[in-house]
């Protein structure tokens, strides 16, 4: 959150080691003026209470009326029950929070929702503020074959009372993949406008809402309507299998978060990206998993897809800059790039096709598992257009790298592009986690014919 002049981020963090252990997940915190440098200040959250015990998990900072911080967060308790907790700054004068204060009345909200699994309760969002005065939050939820965005409502953002409805739900019965939306997250857009939206302000004409959760091993999002008279989301298309719901990212990211940035206007997302090291590398280097860049994120001109782009001020990083342009690559050349820190690098390339006509055809089963396919059709392996892309943290003999790349296929009257992230040679050590990721896109290319990539 931003809150006087200062930007916050909030983060579960182990004091103790550098592993993921149940009862000593506290809530670490970071502070910049620029969103680029930060300073590490002490844990704001700790688990010292029944409601928190077994750990302080995800949760959401919401900015009140008054322009006071409150912090609703998840605590696991000893019997793995699952409850919501309050938090506020015990001296809101502080631009930097160091130190908040439990409500005396934790948890404010209970999992007393018959047929809820108590052990699947968990990750408040940001509130808002209805038509009525009414502050809303929604928390995510396992019930009976349901997985739900449970809905509340509350006067004071302490006396919670859930609504009778959930703001939406998915049956999880014919669907294996398809688990628990956790880290959910609720907010407006405005289709083509890169402008940020707070919640709680009015509803603009026009407007959009996306429903963001973090399902499976991804972050996947439905964009539609929020109906104010039913107090629910209603998705523009309904998709039963949430494999085929549009992901935030296309490469190793999850339990993302974005925030109205009241500096600048705009909409800020934030994504965790896990530690690839096993277990006693992550303990003897003291840390393990990392936020990645934080974005922009916005609503495409055609409110349906959510766009997004490294925050302006990451170009203040920008040195040296080399430039190559008019490169001609053949089936199976490489151009190496030389003169850059490729530890710390920007890079922007733009691939012109100089013909589309060899695009093998779009098999639409490929949709389901699109981290498959780029198994299957990795970057050595040849085909109609592509692949073609980066290969970046090589080794000299390549026994290390990475690869992220492309490959165009045509289905009917558009072309649909494969995206992949492969890490399955980027370390030849044992025991590391390095799959390939994915995802397909459309694009005009017979308008276009440029694709570009920027890599950080």
């Amino acid at each position: 959150m931003y809150y006087k002049g200062i930007y916050h981020n909030f983060y579960q963090y182990n004091p103790h080691c550098a592993l993921w252990c149940w009862g000593d997940i506290t809530w670490g915190h970071s502070v910049s003026t620029d969103l680029v440098n930060w300073i590490q200040l002490e844990p704001v959250i700790e688990p010292d209470n029944p409601s928190d015990i077994d750990g302080c998990w995800t949760g959401s900072a919401t900015i009140l009326s008054g322009g006071q911080p409150v912090i609703l967060y998840t605590g696991g308790s000893r019997d793995k029950c699952q409850v919501q907790n309050l938090v506020h700054p015990k001296n809101p004068s502080d631009p930097y929070l160091r130190e908040w204060t439990k409500t005396g009345n934790n948890p404010v909200i209970q999992p007393v929702v018959p047929g809820l699994n108590r052990s699947q309760f968990r990750d408040p969002t940001t509130g808002w503020i209805g038509p009525d005065g009414l502050w809303r939050i929604a928390v995510g939820a396992e019930l009976k074959s349901y997985t739900a965005a449970l809905l509340y409502k509350s006067e004071d953002f302490l006396s919670w009372t859930r609504v009778d409805h959930p703001l939406y739900s998915q049956n999880l019965s014919n669907i294996v993949e398809c688990n628990m939306w956790e880290c959910l997250d609720f907010f407006a857009v405005l289709p083509g406008n890169n402008t940020g939206l707070d919640m709680s302000a009015a509803i603009l004409r026009g407007t959009k809402h996306a429903l963001k959760m973090s399902v499976g091993y991804f972050d996947k999002y439905l964009i539609g309507v929020y109906d104010l008279k039913r107090d629910a989301f209603v998705p523009d298309t309904i998709v039963d299998d949430c494999r085929l719901w549009l992901k935030i990212d296309y490469g190793n990211f999850y339990a993302s978060k974005s925030f109205f940035d009241s500096k600048k206007g705009r909409r800020i997302i934030w994504g965790w990206s896990k530690e690839a090291d096993c277990r006693s590398d992550d303990v003897a280097k003291g840390w393990a998993g990392i936020h990645t860049i934080p974005r922009t994120i916005w609503l495409d001109s055609n409110g349906k897809q959510l766009l997004q782009w490294p925050v302006d001020e990451i170009e203040s990083l920008r040195t040296n800059e080399i430039n190559h342009q008019g490169l001609e690559l053949n089936k199976g050349d490489m151009f190496e790039i030389n003169g850059v820190d490729t530890f710390q690098a920007d890079v922007e390339i733009y691939f012109e096709l100089t013909s589309i006509n060899a695009a093998e055809p779009f098999n639409s089963s490929s949709l389901l598992d699109p981290e498959k396919h780029c198994c299957e059709a990795g970057a050595s392996v040849h085909g109609g257009i592509g692949p073609f892309g980066l290969v970046i943290l090589a080794s000299n003999n390549m026994d290390e790298h990475t690869v992220v790349h492309f490959r165009v296929y045509k289905s009917q009257q558009k072309y649909m592009i494969l995206m992949c992230s492969d890490l399955r040679r980027s370390s030849i050590r044992p025991s590391r986690y390095t799959p390939a990721y994915g995802g397909f896109f459309e694009l005009d290319l017979a308008k276009e014919r440029k694709i570009s990539l920027r890599t950080l």
